[in-house]
């Protein structure tokens, strides 16, 4: 009864969402993608439960939600081999980019504590099985909540609108906690995220690597955080319209990556395909090259096919028609041409596979399971470790739709 009654919750909430024109992706406290995920992990799989943990130390330093409630992760100690290695996990949840949109995701668990649920299942990654999780299993597995709409990046606030824009310094406030708990004796340390805390990863990794010794094994990985800086199906450019939004309003530029922002404008230094080939610290991009969320949102959102045309294809790659598709498989080359940079370092380690899907490493089914997603027989899982624990060089990219037969598709009604 319990599991009906978790599917009837997200079907209810993806209802709403339709009819209240949710997916006018500014607002995103519970896009359609995420409903689907979570429904997956309650379903078909038994995860591990952990708590919310609020930073106490983060109201002092300034570092809280939009509507000014303490931050917090959920962490899952790690154990025997495992015990002095620490995995961070940034949670995503997409942006906002006005006051209206941020007000609104104040009331939300994505702007504030008091919203959030206060136990989380640990999967895919973070799972404490070492059947689904082989590498990281018995590892410190954190992960960090999103609460302030920036990609863990802004740092200002809206007096009138009783808005914190606070990300850069829940960040610090984080790592700081969770070095004072014995990740500062860490030997081994992944920083990791989905969606917009796949870009988060990107944007803090050097960051995340300068907080511990050279002897120390530190590594970044992004999961479908490589959001592009293409041209809609109107000739637009939505997702700069939005992240120009999120970057005036929230204070971001001042937390870019310097050597970005002296030849870019501060918009253009928050897309990654712009950032990653600067990064000095060993970087993993996991990215579908037809990523659902940015075919709903970026290349198709409502705003940019006012008549619908895209609306079937959008939710359901199988009812795009032809030339629909060629648009999409522009989208791919854009991908695969804007890491092509960033792929000849030896360091860095890639997997994009051919599939219409978003965040691959947070669920059980695409991460690590009898039938995960593979290109040349290598589960994700698998890719991510070999890169990791430097067991195999990792740069696969998979051939176009529709040659790839492991693919966990997306699909909404």
């Amino acid at each position: 009864m319990m599991k009906l009654s978790w599917v009837w919750i997200v079907i209810a909430i993806a209802f709403l969402q339709l009819v209240t024109g949710f997916l006018d992706f500014n607002e995103t406290e519970l896009s359609l993608i995420e409903a689907y995920d979570f429904g997956v992990s309650k379903l078909n799989y038994n995860p591990l439960m952990v708590g919310l943990t609020l930073i106490t130390s983060a109201g002092a330093k300034g570092a809280v939600c939009l509507d000014g409630t303490l931050p917090g992760y959920h962490w899952h100690r790690g154990y025997g081999s495992g015990a002095n290695s620490w995995l961070i996990q940034l949670e995503g949840g997409g942006w906002c980019n006005n006051v209206r949109t941020c007000v609104y995701r104040k009331k939300t668990r994505r702007g504030s504590s008091t919203y959030m649920e206060k136990q989380i299942p640990f999967t895919g990654i973070l799972s404490d099985k070492a059947e689904q999780n082989p590498d990281f299993f018995n590892w410190n597995r954190v992960k960090l909540r999103y609460c302030d709409g920036a990609s863990f990046t802004g740092d200002t606030e809206n007096k009138a609108a009783k808005l914190q824009f606070r990300g850069q310094r829940i960040w610090l406030a984080a790592m700081e906690d969770l070095m004072s708990k014995g990740m500062r004796n860490a030997k081994q340390a992944l920083l990791s995220g989905c969606s917009a805390g796949g870009l988060a990863s990107i944007l803090h990794c050097d960051e995340f690597r300068n907080m511990f010794p050279r002897t120390s094994k530190v590594k970044c990985l992004s999961d479908a955080g490589l959001f592009l800086d293409a041209v809609d199906v109107s000739g637009g450019r939505t997702l700069r319209s939005l992240y120009n939004g999120v970057v005036g309003l929230q204070g971001v530029q001042h937390n870019l990556p310097r050597i970005c922002t002296i030849h870019r404008d501060p918009t253009s230094c928050f897309f990654p395909q712009n950032l990653i080939s600067n990064i000095r610290t060993s970087l993993f991009i996991l990215n579908a090259a037809y990523d659902s969320w940015q075919i709903q949102s970026s290349i198709a959102p409502p705003s940019a096919d006012p008549h619908g045309y895209w609306h079937e294809c959008r939710l359901n790659h199988a009812k795009c028609s032809a030339s629909q598709m060629r648009f999409l498989q522009g989208f791919r080359i854009e991908m695969l041409n804007a890491i092509k940079g960033f792929s000849q370092s030896r360091e860095n380690g890639l997997f994009i596979n051919s599939c219409f899907a978003h965040c691959q490493t947070e669920r059980q089914d695409t991460w690590f399971a009898a039938n995960s997603p593979e290109i040349r027989n290598k589960a994700i899982a698998i890719a991510v470790g070999d890169w990791y624990f430097d067991r195999a060089g990792v740069k696969i990219i998979d051939c176009p739709y529709p040659c790839d037969k492991s693919c966990h598709y997306l699909v909404f009604k």
